[in-house]
């Protein structure tokens, strides 16, 4: 058996990837210097910390649910339909990773703005959509569908189907295989698509402050509080900030494995 030869890296190369790390690590580096470790627990636990939790909470689970019930279908079409255009849907699907998070603000407010495509008749049913927290879940599911979607559609195509057409084979009916074959060995997948999509709802901040706003208690999430305690209480803010590194450090180094399965 030929073993594959290992290629040691230049100079120049290591010396490049360090700093790559460090121009990642330094800010977090930088953050933790400045987090008043005496006061932690104080300021995460104040008024108006404790309010933009409960909301971030609250609208960011609604979201991931949000995209879960529209992206797991998708990612299965995607992964398993063959029909004409479906590279320029899976492009528009994946679209919110790339595109400004205040330009999908404006568009979310041109769709569900009192004057906007869907906003007239919204209102004239009586239901109001902008500066609510139902913007705010609009805005997270917006950013995180694609994550779930990515993550999801990767874990089908790695499903070996000989399972499925075995338990076909036998009898089994299409509801039986999903429920008792197909699911379980998408699992995983679906786990790691639900996490990454609820980590990038929590920390939405460009597209909730367009189309929701920044409403004490009612549309402002631990984003948009970091940003406006800035200046007010920087020790709240460096602290809110700290508390969203860790959770999205604890999702990605969890999961890495599927996201870069999911990625490739």
């Amino acid at each position: 058996m030929t073993r594959r030869r290992v290629e040691a890296p230049s100079r120049i190369a290591v010396t490049l990837s360090l700093l790559a790390v460090l121009f990642v690590a330094l800010p977090v580096i930088a953050l933790l210097r400045e987090v008043a470790w005496s006061r932690l627990i104080t300021d995460l636990t104040s008024a108006e910390a404790l309010s933009a939790l409960r909301l971030s909470l609250l609208c960011s689970l609604a979201a991931t649910t949000l995209a879960a019930t529209l992206g797991l279908p998708l990612a299965w079409v995607l992964a398993r339909v063959e029909f004409r255009g479906r590279g320029f849907v899976r492009g528009l699907v994946l679209l919110p990773l790339v595109v400004p998070p205040v330009v999908a603000g404006v568009g979310l407010l041109a769709a569900f703005g009192r004057n906007g495509l869907l906003g007239g008749s919204l209102s004239m049913l009586g239901l109001r959509v902008t500066f609510t927290p139902i913007a705010v879940v609009l805005a997270e599911a917006f950013v995180a569908l694609p994550f779930l979607v990515l993550a999801v559609e990767a874990g089908i195509r790695s499903i070996d189907r000989r399972y499925e057409d075995a338990a076909r084979t036998l009898g089994a009916s299409r509801g039986f295989v999903m429920r008792r074959i197909t699911l379980p060995l998408l699992a995983p997948s679906l786990a790691a698509g639900l996490a990454l999509a609820w980590a990038r709802a929590l920390g939405e901040f460009g597209a909730t402050i367009t189309f929701a706003g920044n409403i004490q208690g009612r549309t402002r999430t631990v984003p948009l509080a970091v940003y406006l305690l800035l200046d007010s209480s920087p020790d709240v803010a460096i602290a809110l900030s700290l508390l969203l590194v860790l959770i999205c450090v604890v999702v990605l180094v969890t999961l890495r494995a599927r996201w870069i399965g999911a990625i490739r």
